[in-house]
């Protein structure tokens, strides 16, 4: 059905529908408005589902319903409060009705600029927290005292600091200190899922500069929290501390490429070097093997995205490497395990190039012609009389042969 329908068939039963959440706040911020969520008050469940038989319900503590509306599924869920009753984001007690009004509903979101609802019917905007002037001072503003009792809000605000480069405002910075406690008992799959936005946002560091800033780095990411304060070379790395260079390289990474793997692996570079015994900073000879065994770790925690580990773990191991070959077999057996790799040629020469400040190993650099060589080897004729292992060792005695030439040619 049209919206039109939609909006005369709420009031044939009384209800009120208002349009709430990120809608309303892109809608502001002159961006591509998100997916229109619907909340509607003044009317109860039976009512609503006797006039609606299509809804599919998809809320089990409350009613929230999905609904064909334009042509697209869209969230129906009926304005309610919450009261924490227990630890955790399932410690809510939830009441819903026809007595619920939009701005009881409002009062329980994250943040101001999430606290906001739109009127489709007289197109008039519901702010009662000042979520509109928020966006325009560029502030991220706890909706009420109600933050604290979801932890993951704290990550929230962190993200959303993030995804539009805004700043925290002390007293919600304030808040999410208080969340640390609870936060180390989350799911981590819900830590995951912010991590999952943050990185894809504009400037990623935001979101892990705010939970430092805010005591919740060391319990949410330890493993990045032990990257601050470790020393650097100067010479090498005048930008500071591990973390410091961490978070450099992440956004830099991040203007390259919107891939969210590759952004994850440039997080986790030099992750190793939060390990390094301090009797020999500011080196850290063997931080590539530290890093593969505190992303093992960070894997048994959270349990990552298979693509994420897969591509951290070729930058943690490859990324010093591959300026340094020059044994052509190395090489080739780099650029051959890189063709098949998630990772790509183009994210990992984006983690290289941003860590040697702007300087790209050249067999990334000719990746492209050194390959066509390498693969021009395989449309050769194989000696008759090799079998089994013999003729993987003389194809692969071949790419060596044939990148040798390019690299010659191409000098």
């Amino acid at each position: 059905m049209d919206e039109k329908k939609f909006l005369k068939e709420l009031n044939d039963i009384g209800a009120t529908p208002y349009v709430a959440g990120g809608w309303v706040r892109d809608m502001f911020m002159g961006r591509t408005p998100c997916d229109k969520d619907y909340v509607i008050c003044g009317t109860d469940e039976a009512s609503f589902v006797a006039k609606f038989p299509e809804a599919k319900k998809v809320g089990s503590s409350f009613p929230v319903f999905l609904l064909e509306i334009d042509g697209k599924k869209c969230e129906v869920a009926f304005a309610r409060t919450e009261r924490k009753a227990g630890p955790g984001y399932k410690g809510f007690a939830v009441s819903f009705g026809p007595d619920v009004t939009i701005y009881d509903d409002l009062y329980r979101r994250d943040t101001t600029m999430n606290s906001m609802a739109w009127s489709p019917q007289t197109l008039g905007l519901i702010d009662p927290y000042k979520g509109r002037e928020d966006i325009r001072n560029r502030i991220i503003r706890a909706t009420s005292e109600h933050f604290v009792e979801d932890p993951v809000r704290a990550l929230r605000a962190a993200r959303q600091a993030a995804q539009f480069e805004f700043q925290i405002e002390p007293r919600t910075m304030d808040m999410m200190r208080q969340c640390g406690a609870e936060l180390a008992c989350e799911p981590k799959e819900r830590i995951l899922s912010e991590m999952d936005m943050a990185l894809s946002a504009p400037k990623p560091s935001i979101f892990f500069r705010a939970l430092r800033d805010a005591g919740l780095l060391e319990t949410v990411f330890p493993w990045i929290f032990r990257l601050i304060g470790k020393e650097q070379s100067p010479e090498y790395h005048p930008e500071g501390d591990a973390f410091e260079h961490a978070m450099i390289v992440l956004d830099d990474v991040a203007l390259l490429t919107p891939r969210v793997e590759v952004r994850f692996a440039a997080l986790m570079h030099d992750i190793g070097k939060g390990m390094t015994p301090d009797d020999i900073l500011p080196h850290h000879y063997g931080h590539e093997e530290r890093g593969l065994e505190v992303l093992r770790d960070m894997n048994r925690v959270m349990t990552l995205p298979r693509r994420w580990y897969m591509c951290a773990e070729f930058a943690i191991r490859e990324h010093m490497r591959s300026g340094k070959m020059t044994q052509p077999r190395k090489v080739v057996d780099l650029l051959v395990r890189l063709e098949k790799h998630p990772i790509g040629v183009d994210g990992f020469s984006a983690i290289v190039f941003v860590d040697n400040d702007g300087e790209q190993a050249d067999c990334l650099l000719n990746y492209d012609r050194y390959m066509r060589a390498i693969k021009g080897a395989h449309k050769l004729e194989i000696p008759k009389n090799l079998a089994g292992p013999q003729i993987g060792e003389w194809l692969r005695q071949k790419e060596i042969e044939a990148y040798k030439k390019s690299l010659s040619e191409g000098t």
